[in-house]
């Protein structure tokens, strides 16, 4: 056993995720290789390096036997991994082809290859969070439809207040998920590489551009352009070494995404709860199973999508603070970065992929739902009996008799039509069946069938 691996012990949200592998040390290292092996191309592209040389390069990093562990341990005397990748790479180059070696890292410096594999990376996981927050929509839709005249009690401060339909909470759950699935995808086209030589004047790419070089504005322009269509990644207005918004954006989206699936998980967290009772988790064998007690089963689901939407907006104040740069590179600022972008990353990806099985096997009690929405007898419609006995009454005046008979159904123990047909006030204008059919919950949903049509209906 290695003390030196993290398994995922801590973090079952993300452990054996397809986020969690494509942000392993082993696929972060090989980023910044592909970083590398890009950036060659595209030298070769403009003219300014051997093709030749850019297709050794390329051939090392594809089948390289370098030492993660041995580069990892590298970095505690340079402050980072790509000195000792860089060695490790020429040294494969050479021993390939030994005149291809002195055109690795060509005019390059750290950061650049380092921020460059990280912005491909980073991409990579949003595009698969993405595709995992379509999904959840996908599913979320399918349910608000069958649900759209599910009613139940919507609840304000934590009690009953009035009636709405399990269709129009799954839409709103929907809404925040294709929400964050669009600011994802704007967020992943935008990533840029990155691109500035020692100081963010590319000086050391024109040192070797040779009579390209005479131009620097347009050599600048035609490196950037080959370098970023290279990796698939975006031109960046001008060099981002200390100019840290690819980083802070990457945290702000990891907490957006991570607050709306949150909003999802805690809201099937409560209705989860045995006296409530009106969702379940899907619960294959073996599932949500407590260490002591045989009856428990646990909503793990959304307990684990809650752990990664409680954890990431912490951590993405980290990134923000990446913005506080000084000089022309940071020293510790970049460095604090890249664990945090990781784990970011890492518990986004986790939760978007947990919240498509939560959302695919989400089961439904709408006979739990009427139920709860009965504990009180009516009281959830007071609202719409004293709006049926304004005309009558005025405003206030009905207000304050509908107060009146719900504090006396309540210290009677009556439900709410008793008390009412017990009122003269009230009898004196609405008949047993006005008032019976003003008191049912099924009737007093407002605009929620509307409102779900038109949020479940196709966007362009």
């Amino acid at each position: 056993m290695s003390g030196f691996l993290d398994a995922g012990l801590l973090s079952p949200v993300s452990a054996g995720t397809v986020a969690e592998a494509e942000l392993a040390d082993a696929a972060w290292l090989q980023a910044m290789l592909d970083a590398e092996v890009a950036l060659a191309c595209a030298q070769a592209d403009i003219g300014v390096l051997p093709r030749a040389a850019a297709d050794v390069i390329a051939k090392a990093a594809a089948a390289h036997d370098i030492d993660v562990r041995a580069v990892a341990l590298s970095a505690r005397e340079t402050a980072n991994p790509v000195v000792g990748l860089i060695k490790e790479l020429t040294r494969v180059v050479g021993e390939i082809e030994p005149s291809a070696a002195d055109y690795v890292h060509r005019g390059s410096t750290s950061q650049d290859i380092f921020d460059t594999g990280s912005m491909m990376v980073a991409k990579r996981v949003l595009e698969l969070i993405a595709a995992d927050l379509g999904y959840v929509g996908a599913a979320l839709a399918e349910l608000a439809v069958e649900h759209r005249g599910t009613v139940m009690a919507g609840r304000t401060l934590a009690v009953q207040a009035v009636p709405t339909t399990f269709g129009l909470k799954v839409s709103g759950w929907r809404e925040l998920i294709l929400e964050a699935r669009a600011r994802v995808l704007g967020v992943a086209d935008a990533l840029p590489v990155s691109l500035g030589g020692a100081a963010g004047t590319l000086a050391g790419y024109l040192a070797y551009a040779g009579p390209q070089g005479a131009d620097p504005a347009a050599f600048v322009e035609k490196l950037t352009a080959a370098f970023a269509r290279t990796t698939g990644l975006a031109v960046p207005g001008l060099p981002w070494h200390a100019l840290r918004a690819p980083i802070a954006d990457i945290g702000s989206i990891a907490a957006f995404v991570t607050g709306a699936l949150g909003k999802f998980a805690v809201d099937v967290l409560t209705l989860s709860r045995t006296e409530i009772a009106e969702v379940a988790e899907p619960a294959p064998p073996g599932r949500g199973v407590s260490s002591a007690m045989p009856h428990k089963r646990n909503p793990v689901l959304a307990t684990m999508i809650r752990s990664a939407a409680l954890q990431v907006p912490a951590l993405s104040v980290v990134l923000t603070q990446s913005l506080l740069s000084e000089d022309e590179r940071s020293a510790g600022g970049w460095h604090a970065e890249w664990l945090v972008v990781r784990e970011c990353l890492r518990l986004t990806g986790g939760a978007a992929q947990t919240a498509v099985e939560l959302s695919r096997g989400l089961q439904v009690r709408a006979d739990r739902m009427s139920e709860n929405l009965a504990l009180l007898g009516g009281q959830p419609s007071a609202e719409r009996l004293s709006a049926a006995l304004t005309p009558q009454l005025g405003k206030g005046p009905a207000k304050a008799v509908v107060t009146e008979v719900v504090d006396e159904a309540v210290a009677r123990g009556l439900s709410l039509r008793e008390a009412s047909l017990a009122r003269p006030e009230i009898i004196a204008w609405l008949s047993a069946v006005e008032i019976d059919e003003l008191l049912d919950p099924a009737t007093y949903t407002g605009a929620a069938g509307q409102l779900v049509a038109e949020a479940i209906a196709p966007r362009f």
